[in-house]
């Protein structure tokens, strides 16, 4: 069971990444932010089940960059990027 819920979190993620790579979804939406958190999130607790502290550092990372993004959005988004970089 615990392999399925693992799957969920990293299909959520992977959602996320291929859908900004393909250019179905800005990076800077709502939708983008709280697809990585939720899969962060579930890969994280199944990294604490197991044990896993580099999965833990990776998805706990990950997760907490998700809600910070999540927040910035809720808060107004963050400033129009110009220029490629």
């Amino acid at each position: 069971m615990l392999q399925v819920v693992s799957i969920v979190g990293a299909l959520a993620v992977l959602a996320a990444f291929a859908a900004d790579q393909f250019g179905w979804v800005h990076p800077g939406r709502l939708s983008y932010a709280l697809a990585n958190f939720a899969g962060g999130s579930i890969l994280t607790t199944v990294a604490v089940v197991e044990g896993q502290f580099g999965f833990i550092l990776l998805h706990g990372a990950w997760t907490l960059i998700s809600v910070w993004g999540a927040v910035v959005i809720l808060r107004g988004g963050p400033e129009p990027r110009t220029g490629d970089g």
